[in-house]
């Protein structure tokens, strides 16, 4: 029996010192694709170089390999900024939020003034009220005490009590009103009694039964008059 050559196939002949040998370098992925040969044994990925797809190998395009294996040719890149564009990127930020907070402060602001101007016609509101409910309960009493003026029967102690019930309805802007010679106004008088006379020009008040009042511009009570007119 011959020996059995560990060194594998015999050599064809006419090879000298260094025969002839065939290497696949092509490297089978998972998929069972073959790709592109690697030289001197370095993957592509690890020398830099672009790898190549089949459709990009055969129209002659590289491609990169992160870009191949995901799809996506941004995907991996830094965006964020850094330095002065950070600086002014947190710098616009600031700007928007002061200028969102300053907003909602002015809103607040004029809804509380504008409450404050609501509450503050309300409460002038209800005082009038409450000063129109007094004085609507004194009237009465101001007849007769102007009645006694008239005829005379107020005097003393009496006529000083009047005069400071007067001064105090004036402090709450109660107003008396109906003097006779007064232009008659179906807005402030009311006509009890009516005459002509040939020499008037104009209807005017010649008696005065009651006295009107008001309070501002609010009439509490007009005055009780007679009228006299021309014919």
């Amino acid at each position: 029996m011959t020996e059995e050559n560990p060194q594998g196939p015999p050599e064809p002949d006419g090879s000298g010192e260094h025969p002839f040998q065939f290497r696949d370098k092509r490297k089978v992925n998972n998929s069972g694709d073959q790709s592109r040969p690697t030289e001197h044994g370095a993957s592509d990925e690890a020398a830099g170089e672009p790898t190549w797809s089949d459709e990009a190998a055969s129209a002659g395009e590289p491609v990169e390999a992160e870009a191949h294996a995901s799809g996506d040719p941004l995907e991996g890149l830094d965006f964020e900024p850094s330095g002065d564009a950070a600086e002014t990127a947190a710098v616009l930020k600031a700007q928007a939020e002061t200028a969102e907070h300053l907003d909602a402060l002015q809103r607040e602001r004029a809804s509380f003034t504008n409450y404050r101007n609501r509450a503050l016609r309300d409460q002038e509101a209800a005082r009038n009220r409450g000063v129109q409910d007094v004085l609507a309960a004194l009237l009465p009493v101001l007849d007769d005490v102007e009645r006694a003026k008239q005829h005379g029967e107020l005097g003393g102690a009496m006529a000083a009590i009047a005069e400071k019930l007067d001064q105090s309805l004036q402090k709450f802007g109660v107003e008396r009103f109906g003097k006779v010679g007064e232009e008659f106004d179906p807005t402030l008088h009311e006509a009890l009694m009516h005459s002509t006379d040939a020499d008037a020009t104009a209807a005017t008040v010649n008696l005065v039964v009651e006295p009107g009042y008001k309070i501002g511009d609010k009439v509490v009570r007009a005055a009780r008059v007679g009228v006299v007119g021309p014919e």
